[in-house]
């Protein structure tokens, strides 16, 4: 999909949610200091000084600000509900789907999700910026989604007959979680060939399930060149940082050669995991900094605490979005790391979510972020540096045996391992003095 994408990816497993929600660019959670009183204009009004306040775009992309608030707040509000829905339609004026209202429920579910624990199919959402259809940005690896067959970019018309033309991506969120056990049918179309325009579509009945959130699944591989550390990260949960950690120590412990690290359909996750796990790699240099609307930037570096300085190659794809990508632009941006696959989703957006007084959230952008370099990547991606795209047959295969990924059949990881070797050779021929 060429599609401009702005998904609701803000805390990377914010969302991984059956849905998505909160993944991204990065994820900052406060408690706002609002208070609800009986009054449901407060709460309207509070979301309009926090936007007013903290929005990243300061003419709140083309929008009267103030007309606009002067209009909700003529308006008679005689329970929350009126309120609620008053809020999510001043807030679709700013054209911006990751700027969103929770209700009390989504909001408590956006903080198990980040927890590391979510109910439901294992999908994460986006929303076309132009066509505003739903879009698959990843499959959950090890999910009823991922086991069924959906598909990074997958475009979902329909949630039980329920057209999805228009629907806002909470709607969306709540139709397809439900109770374990119980099952939802999503109607999706999917695009086989993109040059020429042909799509299919097809009904997945799946089976909802509780699905703990493990980030990091990691293996000692034999190579040519010594034993090799691969590391798959699935998304930058709370945990996420604590497990890559472990991974790493215990694959330093068995004395590999060099890592490959694999990011692909990684929706994002949480800002500060992505900035911990950085500075696993990263013994100096910048990470990530960050531009609110009035400038100011917020940069985040290394920290001298790297666990390995050996050769290391990172694999994305185009479910690889916000952290996922603010950590493979940071690697290398700094040359400590060879991207191989293919292009990423392209999310470079900063949300901050904030607790309301009722106990329903709000999700804010308020900054965008850059690489060390100062590339914005918004809705533009990260190109790798060795280019690999796999069929469709070739993905079908992965889907259907994930114990496949990372092996002789994955055509990127065998690219992967390919420039690893190389790279190791290089930095053994650096240590040894020519005669």
């Amino acid at each position: 999909m060429v599609i401009t994408k702005r998904g609701l990816i803000v805390g990377a497993t914010a969302v991984a949610l059956t849905a998505v929600t909160v993944t991204g660019a990065g994820l900052h959670l406060s408690q706002s200091q609002a208070f609800f009183q009986e009054s449901p204009k407060e709460l309207v009004d509070e979301v309009w000084q926090i936007i007013n306040r903290n929005y990243v775009d300061a003419t709140f992309n083309q929008v009267d600000w103030e007309t606009v608030r002067q209009e909700y707040l003529n308006r008679p509000y005689t329970n929350k509900e009126e309120a609620y829905t008053a809020i999510q339609e001043m807030l679709e004026q700013l054209g911006d789907p990751y700027t969103r209202f929770m209700n009390p429920e989504e909001f408590k579910s956006m903080q198990i999700d980040t927890s590391g624990e979510l109910t439901g199919v294992g999908i994460q959402l986006s929303q076309d910026e132009e066509t505003k259809q739903l879009i698959v940005i990843s499959p959950i690896e090890d999910t009823p989604a991922f086991s069924m067959g959906i598909q990074a970019r997958d475009a979902i018309l329909q949630i039980n007959g329920q057209s999805t033309e228009g629907m806002d991506i909470n709607e969306a969120v709540s139709l397809i979680r439900g109770p374990v056990g119980t099952e939802v049918t999503l109607t999706i179309e999917r695009v086989l060939d993109e040059e020429r325009g042909t799509k299919e579509t097809k009904d997945y009945t799946i089976r909802r399930e509780r699905i703990e959130l493990h980030p990091v699944r990691y293996s000692y591989q034999e190579s040519p060149m010594g034993g090799v550390g691969y590391i798959r990260l699935t998304n930058f949960n709370a945990i996420a940082a604590e497990e890559m950690r472990d991974a790493i120590q215990d694959l330093e412990g068995q004395n590999v050669s060099g890592y490959i690290l694999d990011l692909r359909s990684n929706p994002g996750g949480l800002l500060h995991s992505s900035i911990e796990i950085a500075r696993m790699w990263l013994n100096s240099g910048s990470i990530v900094s960050t531009v609110n609307r009035v400038g100011e930037m917020d940069l985040q570096s290394a920290n001298g605490r790297a666990l390995t300085n050996k050769p290391l190659v990172v694999l994305v794809d185009g479910g690889s979005a916000s952290a996922s990508e603010i950590l493979s632009g940071a690697l290398r941006d700094n040359e400590r790391a060879v991207l191989v696959g293919s292009k990423t989703f392209g999310k470079g957006l900063v949300q901050s979510v904030r607790g309301l007084g009722d106990g329903s959230g709000l999700a804010v952008t308020i900054a965008k972020y850059l690489t060390p370099n100062g590339t914005d990547i918004n809705q533009e991606g990260i190109t790798p540096d060795v280019a690999i795209e796999l069929t469709e047959d070739q993905q079908k295969l992965l889907r259907g045996d994930r114990t496949l990924i990372g092996s002789a059949q994955d055509p990127q990881y065998t690219k992967a391992m390919e420039v690893l070797r190389q790279e190791i050779a290089t930095a053994r021929a650096r240590r040894i003095p020519a005669n």
